[in-house]
């Protein structure tokens, strides 16, 4: 017996290019029907691309969010008996902060279930920097996952499972080669189907803006956080987020092996201000949605709590926190040409110049080289003199220095000013 289809994808896809409203029960099904085969590429493809050119309203947002939530399984926490809070980074040029975060937040006693990514092209990946780590492994079982922070650790940092949200890796892998990648409303969804689904009690988003941000207008990251926000309310998810500067990178290391040692450094209680600074503002914004505002993250970084908790997890996944890390076996030193103040260091260029010495992957089954990366000696107000070293580029090829260096041209400058500099966080934004 043929099944007949209650909504025919064309009209769907007229409703959205006309700048109307899809009802409820036809955006539910288009979504579906993707996920099922039905629709084809194309027609998604079409639809997606008015979504990018007619946008969506909150409602919509919301049912297309929860449309993707239910092509696939829903977690839940609740057994854990401990609140649960999460992270999410709209991603950056050396944003290792994950990798410090998670532990200083289940020193607290909260549960932290961050299921994380690989890098893709400019941006890092979280489970890459940490597979430096000899032995460490991504992939847990839902039991190991459960049990990790049901007990002294408490924080876990994992492959997501194929389970959560299938529509949206479908839909994702479509949106990447036609262009619609930027629509507000599908980087939304996008994003929160998988963290909804995961089952956390709260949400804290990192939303970046500037030249190493996916979104590089504030405004544009104003109007994704805000979006994620009511998506998280609307769903029951406490959710807040922190509109933070990506024009420069994030620390002074940038790639995989390196990102990991400036992260022990915080968790040392040192390390570059910025990634300290940062850390400490999310992990008060995690702690107060758990029910702890007045918690202090600062003692716990400085007095070794969080250190402990670091190395309980990294072991809990099999890793040996205290081995060394892979080390590059060929470095080209960058040194300034005259004396003066570095005024600029754009972000974006120095995340290419990294993917390039090999720290990131330019299709998704690519490896990546642990040891490749950039060191940086100065920031934008450090004063120069010539000679002095600006920057070290590292890799187990010299042959990959050229492309890395023309990516670079441009990108810095020395100047006799002190730039003005403001803060990383701009904005806390709120249901």
């Amino acid at each position: 017996m043929t099944t007949v289809e209650p909504f025919d994808a064309v009209d769907v896809i007229r409703a959205k290019r006309d700048g109307g409203a899809v009802p409820e029960a036809a955006l539910r099904w288009m979504v579906d029907a993707y996920t099922r085969g039905y629709v084809s590429d194309a027609q998604m493809a079409s639809f997606a691309m008015a979504v990018f050119q007619r946008g969506m309203e909150r409602d919509e947002i919301r049912v297309l969010t929860d449309a993707m939530i239910a092509s696939g399984e829903r977690m839940s926490f609740a057994s854990l008996g401990k609140k649960t809070v999460d992270k999410h980074s709209t991603g950056g040029v050396g944003d290792k902060i994950t990798l410090p975060l998670a532990p200083l937040v289940a020193a607290f006693g909260v549960a932290v279930p961050q299921l994380s990514g690989r890098g893709l092209g400019h941006t890092g990946g979280t489970l890459d920097k940490l597979e430096s780590i000899p032995g460490w492994r991504a992939a847990l079982s839902n039991e190991e996952m459960f049990a990790q922070m049901q007990g002294d650790v408490g924080a876990v940092i994992c492959a997501a499972g194929s389970g959560l949200a299938p529509a949206d890796k479908k839909l994702y892998a479509l949106r990447d080669v036609t262009g619609t990648v930027e629509a507000i409303p599908l980087i939304a969804s996008s994003i929160m189907s998988k963290k909804i689904a995961e089952g956390t009690d709260a949400l804290v988003l990192d939303v970046k803006f500037g030249s190493g941000a996916f979104m590089q207008d504030i405004d544009r990251a104003r109007e994704l956080a805000r979006t994620m926000v009511a998506l998280g309310t609307d769903s029951g998810v406490a959710t807040t987020a922190l509109l933070t500067d990506m024009n420069v990178p994030l620390g002074l290391a940038i790639g995989n092996a390196n990102e990991v040692r400036e992260s022990v450094e915080i968790l040392a209680g040192g390390g570059p201000a910025d990634v300290r600074e940062l850390t400490l503002a999310l992990a008060r914004e995690m702690l107060a949605l758990a029910g702890q505002p007045d918690a202090d993250v600062e003692a716990a970084l400085d007095d070794g709590r969080a250190m402990d908790t670091w190395k309980a997890m990294i072991r809990a996944q099999d890793g040996d926190p205290d081995a060394p890390l892979p080390t590059a076996r060929e470095t080209h030193v960058v040194t300034a040409p005259e004396d003066g103040v570095l005024t600029r260091l754009d972000a974006l260029p120095f995340g290419v110049a990294a993917w390039r010495l090999g720290a990131g992957r330019a299709r998704a089954e690519d490896p990546v080289i642990f040891e490749a990366g950039i060191d940086l000696h100065a920031k934008p107000g450090d004063r120069v003199t010539t000679g002095q070293p600006l920057f070290t580029l590292s890799a187990a090829d010299e042959a990959r220095f050229p492309r890395a260096i023309e990516a670079l041209e441009g990108a810095w400058a020395i100047g006799g000013e002190v730039p003005e500099a403001g803060p990383i966080v701009r904005e806390r934004i709120t249901a």
